[in-house]
Order: structure tokens, then C-alpha cells, then sequence
């Protein structure tokens, strides 16, 4: 440990998806393991660490204006550097330390074992040469079976480390990383990797570390949830490791993330809506409905299979929630392939929907195809199903009134949290009202029984029991 003098203080500011929120909290872990004081306060910091999303345009630009206002903060207060770590900087490395000289080092995945070290270095005044951008997938072996051999090798697998950043009653535990799907639109397995699970032993460890950290709902993450097992030899992992999470004290909800529609098996959805503690909440990547754009997209399935599959979860779980995004104006879509997706959203009465214009992306295939969709027309159809989106997700709420749920406080001023069907941060909330006005006295970490009297917009408003 550093003597009290030598002490640096770091701020982590955190973009991008729940999975970037992990990668803080680890990063957090090694950096307090080694003496560092960590601050919420960038200006106060010795050093800031943005970890940055680099999946889609906005989030891309949320992450650079993130990087030039802690930037700004350097001529004011004691921050002396900041750093990008995370997607973008690991997707662009040395094109993104040429377009912004702001920031005073870019620093990839391979940087988070010795991330200390590389921080003393920066606060020393050297400045590491950000590197050229590679395909992940490259160094990871074809075979699923064989890839174990090397996590440790990319600071993957044996003892977690890990650091609350906050005090939410909600945290998210990657069980896995990368991603083995070629989707033609997605950049993701370029810069995150192939696949590769972590073993449940690991996971069951970090669950019962959260769970003495306060938390009670844990939101399994990764890039493809339904992989997980593949490169263990058992694809029906997941099956039994749910039971065993569910059986740590001080866990009451488990919740699941990203389920990929073409790989969700029966006993996979047996295992979710059997299981004490996880809860009925069904996040599934459909994209789109047609099948021929589909096949583009080199993705599987259309609308009819996608209603069959709705109609096997809601026959388990008639109150499950269940969430999906969805792509407008992908190269070549017909104003018939279009409609499909209209169609399906009209009749799969989904929870939540995210409607997002298509884009380039860089490195990706599809960025290549003929057949480019106006952005006249993206726009309209974006604005025309985002509208139709959000009326279809009120009226679902709607047919809620009267159920009755458990809601996770989340915020006690607001009196406001999250039942069962509701996802964290980009679904709905419920909040609790009695006689009129807003219930007081509920705190973080309560969870409430309610009764579902109203609704505003997609949110909903509950009557405690």
C-alpha cells in the first residue's frame, strides 16, 4: 500500500450498457486493491477514467462529449489526465488519440489487468501509444471448447475484482463476453471477441459478494445470455445454474439479459419462469419482423415465429414483461418488409420497444450493401413507429391495472421503482401512491406489494396492499 502522501484519487465515469457498468466496478476493484482513493467527482481527481460506449452514433458521441468535459475540468481543478478506456477507445484506439488530442491516453481491454500501472505511468507524464484497432475475434480459437484455455491470458476467470460504485439494491453480473453471431449491422464481436462464458463457480462467488454488498436483484449481463455454456459443453448450463443462484441468501430477484430469439430453447424458458426468484421479464433481440430482411441482417426467423415464441412465454407467464429493440430503414427494406414489422409490432403487444434508425457502422458488412434507405424515409418510418411503439406500450400498461405486483424501491423521494416485468433504466417505472398522494416511508431496497390503479404513459401507478 502507498504511503498517505503518495496517494492518487481516480473518478470513473461510466457510458454505454450495463455490461460497461461491470467493467467500472472491476476496474474500480483493482485500482482501490492497489491504493488508489476513488472519486465521484472528476474535478477533484488526480485522473479520470471515461469509459466509453462505442456501439451506435449517439452513444458515440455521448462518450467524446464525456471526454471534453472532463477535459475542461483540468484547467480548474486538480485533475491532471484524463483517460478513455472501453468500447470506443478499444474499437478505435489510434484513430480516436489522433481525432481527440484531449484526452491523454487511450488505453484497451488488454490494459485492465495492469490498469495501476498504466495510470502511474500516465500521471507521471508519459503517454502510451494508443494502438491500432484489431478484430478480437482473431486471437480467440474457432472452437467454443477451446477458448477456456485462454481467459486468463485476456484477465479473464479466477478471483473476481470487483467495487460498488454506487448503492442501488439492482446490480448487473456479466456471465459472459463477446459474441459468436455475425449480425451484419453489429461491430460488437469485432472489438468485444468471441464468446467466452465465465464458469458458474465464478459467478456464484460474485453473486454471493453482491449480496453481502446489499444488493437483492441481480441482472445477469453479456452480449448473448442464450450462449451461455456453449464453451463449457453444456448449452443447458444456464438451466441449472438459475436454481443455484436462487438459493443465495439475500437474493430476491434474478433477471436476465439479451435473449437471442433463434437460440432460445424450451427449457430455457421452463427454467426462467420455473425458477423461484427469477422473475417473468423476457429481453429478446428481435431487430425486425421480416424474414427475407432478416436473412440480411444474417439473422433468423420472422414475425410468425416470433409471435409463436410470444405466445409459448405468455402461456407460462400470462404477466410476463417482455422487451425488444428494433431497426428502421436497414439497407434494401421494402416498404413491404417495412409493414411486416409494423404488423408484428401491432400484434406482439410487447412491454417495451426501442425503435432505432439504421446507420453505418464502421467494419461492418452491412455498411457495404446497395440499396441504401433514404434518410427521408428512415426518419419517417423511425417517427411513425416510435409513435406507434409508444401507444401499443401504453395501452400494455393499461391492460396491467389491476394486477398485482412487487416493486423494488428504487428511489425513495419518488416513491418510485420497478416491478417484476420492468427492466432497469430503459423500461418503465411504477410508482406507489394511497389516498391520493404519494406513499412516504418506503426506502431503497424495499420491495412493496401493490396493486396496479393507473398509468402515465408506460409508467404505472400501484396502490401499496
Amino acid at each position: 500500500m502507498p504511503a498517505k502522501s503518495d496517494l492518487k484519487t481516480v473518478a470513473l465515469v461510466t457510458l454505454g450498457c450495463a455490461r460497461n457498468d461491470v467493467d467500472s466496478e472491476e476496474l474500480a476493484g483493482r485500482l482501490a486493491q492497489d491504493g488508489w482513493v476513488l472519486s465521484d467527482d472528476p474535478s477533484t481527481a488526480d485522473i479520470a477514467v471515461v469509459n466509453t460506449c462505442g456501439f451506435i452514433e449517439s452513444a458515440k458521441k455521448d462518450s467524446v462529449d464525456a471526454l471534453l468535459e472532463a477535459h475542461s475540468l483540468k484547467k480548474d481543478g486538480t485533475l491532471r489526465a484524463v483517460v478513455a478506456v472501453g468500447c470506443m477507445a478499444e474499437r478505435y484506439g489510434k484513430e480516436l488519440a489522433e481525432a481527440l488530442p484531449e484526452a491523454d491516453a487511450i488505453l484497451g481491454f488488454d490494459d485492465y489487468n495492469d490498469i495501476s500501472n498504466r495510470l502511474r505511468s500516465i500521471l507521471d507524464g508519459h503517454k502510451p501509444a494508443a494502438r491500432t484497432p484489431k478484430d478480437r475475434r482473431t486471437i480467440i480459437p474457432i472452437s467454443p471448447v477451446s477458448r477456456q484455455e485462454i481467459r486468463a491470458a485476456m484477465g479473464q476467470g479466477g478471483t473476481f475484482a470487483r467495487k460498488r460504485l454506487g448503492n442501488s439494491p439492482l446490480a448487473p453480473l456479466k456471465i459472459a463476453s463477446g459474441c459468436d453471431r455475425r449480425c451484419t449491422f453489429c461491430a460488437i464481436p469485432q472489438f468485444r471477441g468471441s464468446f467466452i462464458s465465465r464458469r458458474p463457480h465464478e459467478i456464484l462467488e460474485e453473486a454471493r459478494w453482491l449480496s453481502s454488498q446489499g444488493v437483492s436483484e441481480l441482472f445477469l449481463v453479456s452480449e448473448n445470455t442464450t450462449s451461455y455454456g456453449k464453451d463449457l459443453g453444456d448449452l443447458k448450463l444456464m438451466e441449472s445454474l438459475l436454481p443455484e443462484i436462487s438459493k443465495i441468501d439475500g437474493i430476491e430477484r434474478i433477471r436476465l439479459s439479451y435473449l437471442q430469439p433463434a437460440e432460445i430453447r424450451p427449457t430455457l424458458l421452463q427454467a426462467m419462469t420455473a425458477t423461484e426468484k427469477v422473475v417473468p421479464y423476457f429481453d429478446i433481440s428481435f431487430q425486425h419482423a421480416s424474414g427475407s430482411l432478416l436473412r440480411r441482417m444474417r439473422r433468423f426467423g420472422d414475425g410468425e415465429k416470433f409471435l409463436h415464441l410470444i405466445t409459448q412465454i405468455r402461456a407460462l407467464n400470462p404477466e410476463a414483461g417482455i422487451r425488444s429493440n428494433f431497426i428502421v430503414g436497414f439497407p434494401g427494406e421494402s416498404e413491404t418488409e417495412y409493414q411486416e414489422l409494423v404488423d408484428f409490432i401491432n400484434h406482439a403487444r410487447l412491454d417495451a420497444i426501442g425503435i432505432f434508425p439504421y446507420s453505418d457502422e464502421d467494419g461492418t458488412e452491412a455498411a457495404s450493401f446497395a440499396g441504401k434507405v433514404s434518410e427521408e424515409v428512415v426518419a419517417e418510418r423511425t417517427q411513425k413507429l416510435t409513435a406507434l411503439a409508444e401507444e401499443l406500450v401504453y395501452q400494455r400498461a393499461t391492460d396491467r391495472i389491476g394486477q398485482r405486483v412487487s416493486v423494488l424501491i428504487e428511489d425513495s423521494q419518488l416513491q418510485e421503482g420497478r416491478a417484476e416485468h420492468q427492466g432497469p433504466e430503459v423500461d418503465s417505472t411504477t410508482t406507489l401512491h394511497s389516498a391520493g398522494r404519494v406513499d412516504q416511508g418506503y426506502k431503497i431496497g424495499d420491495y412493496v406489494d401493490a396493486v396496479v390503479t393507473d398509468v402515465a404513459g408506460a409508467d404505472l401507478v400501484a396502490q401499496p396492499l
